[in-house]
Order: structure tokens, then sequence, then C-alpha cells
């Protein structure tokens, strides 16, 4: 299934340009899909076959943007092909009808003039003069007709590959979300209290209040070490392969400014850890969903809230790269991405996940631990 995508990706790509960086994705997502499908085929332990399960997912991800991106360009180009044949109508029909005349004609005949001699060395003159700008428009032509037949041969082509893609896509959650439900194998700093949690959520009004209360929670005697991302500040990837809508202190349509940033992402997508960092808090939260809370840093807390799906424990300690949760939403099938495209929606990113930064005892500018335009 990985392969038939893969395969899609490249007819995407082999069509345009070096400089084109749709093309350019296309053919890495290409290589991402493969590289991923060897690491999952490989997989034996626990371990291996969640982080291989991860990067399959983000391949995924990667690989169905380029495919919505180079499909949404593609039906950008037929359709000014399409308008550009159809406004040509007329001179196409006569460029048609000269030639079929042309054809059926004997050539001594088309080299001669009803005025003489003279009369067929100047029509002579004429027609080589002529026929060059008349080739060049039948080559003309023929290629746009040609590039209109090889788009849609493409589409019909990225209609089975895009659901082979997505059903891929799913068993590869489902499977995920099994593995990570299994997981045995990560060091834990403390074991949460659930009356104690219970406690907290019921007297909590705000967020900042529960993040500070949650830093109050001391490690097992016999705890790791705590990580520490500190020298990893300002370099660090977004979550999740989004879009940020709103940046920090940004107002929203209600004139509503909150201390974090706003990602759009599309359905399902993959949330992960961008470093180590321990699990302080995972479960629902006042109105912000399901959420996600990480320490990274000694006093520093990472908040991912309106997640669909939450992974991991309150007390683990997660290694960079680790999934810790899903988005919601609906992947819908494959022929209502191709008609999202041809309508030009292809960046519609229908879900928000919400990533604020506390340092200490207040919230701060996510811009200085993550790198995003």
């Amino acid at each position: 299934m990985i392969r038939a995508l893969a395969v899609v990706l490249c007819l995407i790509a082999g069509g345009a340009t070096a400089r084109d960086s749709a093309a350019e994705a296309a053919r890495q997502a290409a290589r991402d899909l493969e590289a991923a499908s060897v690491a999952l085929d490989r997989a034996q332990s626990a371990e291996d076959r969640i982080a291989a399960l991860t990067e399959t997912l983000r391949a995924y991800e990667d690989g169905m943007t380029a495919l919505r991106d180079g499909l949404r360009r593609a039906a950008i180009r037929e359709r000014t092909l399409t308008r550009d044949l159809d406004a040509r109508s007329d001179e196409v029909a006569r460029l048609l009808g000269v030639l079929q005349r042309m054809g059926r004609a004997p050539t001594p005949l088309l080299m001669l003039h009803p005025s003489g001699p003279t009369g067929t060395a100047r029509a002579g003159m004429i027609l080589a003069d002529v026929t060059p700008g008349l080739q060049d428009k039948v080559d003309r032509l023929r290629a746009q007709l040609q590039e209109v037949e090889t788009l849609r041969t493409l589409r019909a082509h990225s209609l089975e590959a895009l659901q082979k893609g997505l059903t891929a896509a799913q068993e590869a959650r489902a499977t995920l979300s099994e593995a990570v439900s299994d997981r045995t194998d990560l060091p834990r700093r403390f074991s949460e209290d659930p009356v104690r949690t219970a406690l907290l959520l019921d007297n909590t009004e705000t967020l900042a209040a529960f993040a500070s209360s949650l830093a109050q929670t001391g490690a097992a005697a016999d705890a790791p070490p705590a990580p520490d991302a500190t020298a990893l500040k300002g370099q660090l990837a977004l979550p999740v392969n989004g879009r940020v809508l709103r940046r920090f202190g940004e107002a929203d349509a209600a004139g509503i400014e909150r201390p974090g940033l706003v990602i759009a992402t599309r359905p399902k997508a993959l949330v992960s850890a961008p470093a180590a960092a321990t699990v302080r808090y995972a479960g629902p939260l006042l109105d912000y969903g399901k959420v996600v809370i990480l320490e990274p840093a000694p006093d520093v807390l990472w908040v991912f809230a309106g997640l669909d799906r939450i992974f991991g424990e309150a007390g683990q300690v997660l290694p960079e790269g680790a999934p810790v949760g899903l988005m919601g939403g609906d992947t819908g099938d494959a022929q209502a991405i191709l008609t999202e495209t041809r309508q030009g929606a292809a960046s519609n990113r229908p879900e928000t996940l919400y990533l604020e930064v506390r340092d200490g005892q207040g919230a701060g500018d996510p811009a200085a631990w993550f790198s995003y335009d």
C-alpha cells in the first residue's frame, strides 16, 4: 500500500521541473514512505515497533500532504489548459480544417497556382513562410492535448492510491494505539495519585492554576534523572504537522487572546514529543478537551490541548519523537479528497491543536522553544 502511494507521488514529481518545490516534496515523501515501510517490516521489539509505526504515520502525513498539493497543482493546470483550449475552439477548428484539406489534396496540386509559374513561385514562398508557424501551432496544440490527457490519467490513478493510503494509515493508527497501550518499557519519575488528580480537576478553574499545581508534584526517590531540553531551545519542531493560525498573544475573531499557539492540522494528525519529556498529565481538562502536559526541563511545561486520543500516562518519561496523541476529525474518502483538490481547497485544515509553554509560574512565548514560520 505504501508503494502504491509512492508511485503516484513520483508520477506527480516526474512531470515537474527540478525547481518545483512541490515536486521535490513529492520525491522526498516517496522516499520517506519506502523507508518507513522497510522500518516497519524490520521492527521486532515493542519499542522498535512503536518507533517504526510513528515514522510510518509521519511518512503518510508527509506523503498525503505532498499528494494533495500535487493534485491541487495538477487540477489547476488542467483547468487552465481546458479553459485555453475552449477559448481557442474556433481557432482550433479552423486549424484542423486546413490540415484536413491539405491532407486530402495531392501534393503536386498544392504546389500549383491558377496564374501560372509566377503565381506558383509566389505561393511557394508564402507557404514556406507560413508552414513553420502552422507547424508550431500544431505542436503546441498536440502538447496541450497530451498534457490534459496525462493529468486526467494521473487523477484516475490517484483515486486508487489515495484510498489505499487512507486505509493503510488508519490501520497504522490502530496498530500504534495497541502497541502504546501494551508498552511497559518506559521509565517513570513518579506514579500518579488518582485521588489527588481528581481533586485538582474538581477545584481548578483555569489552565494556569492546574499547571501550577502539577509542578508541585515531586519525583519518587528512585526516579531516573529528569529530562532537560534547555539546550534545544529555539530549535525544536512543532509537535504536529500543521500551520500556525495564531501566535502568542494574538486575538482570535472574538477578540480573545491566548498565551499560546493555535495550530491547524489535518484530521487524525499525529502529535509527538518534540524532545524527551516527563508526562505530567494526560486526560480531559476544563474546556480544552483532551490534554497532554509534558515537562521537558525543570520548571517548564508544554501543554498540548485539543487532542482526540492521547497516549502515555502521568509519570512516564517519553523519548524524543514518541507519540503523545492523535487529532480528531474525519479523514474522508479518496473521492472527497479529489473533489477537494479540484475545487482548490486542498489547504483546508479543520482540526486545531493549542500549544502553551509555561516557564516557572507564567506562560511564555512558544517561539523561545519552537522554530516555525
